[in-house]
C-alpha cells in the first residue's frame, strides 16, 4: 500500500498517511482540521540501480550476444559481471 505525503495550508504541519491508490485524498489536517495538499515525492520501494541479486541495475537476462550492461561487447557471463 502506498504512501502519500501531505501537508496543511494552514498550520504547515506535514504528514504521511498509507492509502490505496483509489482511496480519496486527504483533506483536513490531524493537527489543526484544515486544508491540505498532496506533496509529489519519489515513488518508495523501487531503488534505482538495486538489483535482487546484488547487482548495480544488472539486467539477469543478458548473456554472451547482449550489451545489457552498456558496454561495446558483449557480455562474458550472467549476470553481467563488472
Amino acid at each position: 500500500m502506498p504512501t502519500y505525503d501531505y501537508e496543511c495550508l494552514g498550520c504547515g504541519h506535514r504528514f504521511e498517511v498509507r492509502q490505496n491508490m483509489t482511496d480519496r485524498p486527504v483533506e483536513s489536517c490531524p493537527e489543526c482540521g484544515g486544508k491540505v495538499r498532496k506533496l509529489l515525492s519519489a515513488p518508495q520501494g523501487i531503488i534505482k540501480g538495486s538489483h535482487p541479486s546484488g547487482g548495480q541495475g544488472r539486467d539477469i537476462r543478458c548473456g554472451r550476444d547482449s550489451t545489457c550492461c552498456g558496454r561495446d561487447t558483449p557480455c562474458s557471463k550472467r549476470p553481467c559481471d563488472d
